[in-house]
């Protein structure tokens, strides 16, 4: 699970995180909350901070850094490892109508890769770019937030439950986000 750009210990960056093929796994709940209790996951115990999120359809992008002493690709890398097994597990349990095709579809980009055994979810590479000025911070969280937006989801950003939007709008959120300027 390589990264697309090197990543520099203490940056900011923001990141783009893609399903295969874009499909359209993150439409239920459960698969929802796995991501969601994932990020969680990772600020408590890895040393994630968040600054920003959004979790699409198919793909979740977020403004991050990592703690002192702890590594941003580490924490990426264990993230993408353990939300594709438990996904995976998810779309076996339930009664998903698309669980042939999607276990399909992972099953082929596992192929494509010689390190991946069963199944392949994130495609490789995370778009990451370093967050280094104000304007370039500010139009990365614009963009995040507007998201759900753009694609019809939401009227307004901070009603997008999967996003830190309200965090913003002091709403509130499902994950605690330190604030950027």
């Amino acid at each position: 699970m390589g990264i697309k750009n090197s990543i520099v210990p203490g940056g900011l960056y923001f990141m783009t995180m893609t399903v295969v093929e874009w499909v359209d796994v993150f439409i239920r709940p459960v698969y929802k909350h796995i991501i969601v209790d994932a990020l969680k996951f990772c600020q408590e115990k890895k040393g994630l901070k968040l600054y920003a999120w959004c979790l699409m359809s198919n793909h979740l992008h977020w403004i991050a850094a990592a703690e002192e002493s702890k590594s941003l690709s580490d924490i990426l890398r264990d993230f993408k490892g353990f939300t594709s097994r438990q996904l995976i597990k998810a779309i076996q349990a339930e009664s998903e109508s698309r669980k042939q095709w999607m276990l399909h579809r992972f099953e082929f980009n596992a192929k494509l890769n010689s390190k991946v055994r069963h199944y392949k979810l994130w495609q490789e590479g995370n778009e990451a770019k370093e967050l280094i000025s104000n304007e370039f911070i500010k139009q990365k969280l614009n963009y995040i937030h507007q998201n759900p937006v753009r694609t019809e989801i939401v009227a307004e950003p901070e009603h997008y439950l999967y996003s830190s939007a309200g965090n913003y709008a002091g709403l509130g959120g499902q994950l605690q986000v330190e604030f950027l300027d």
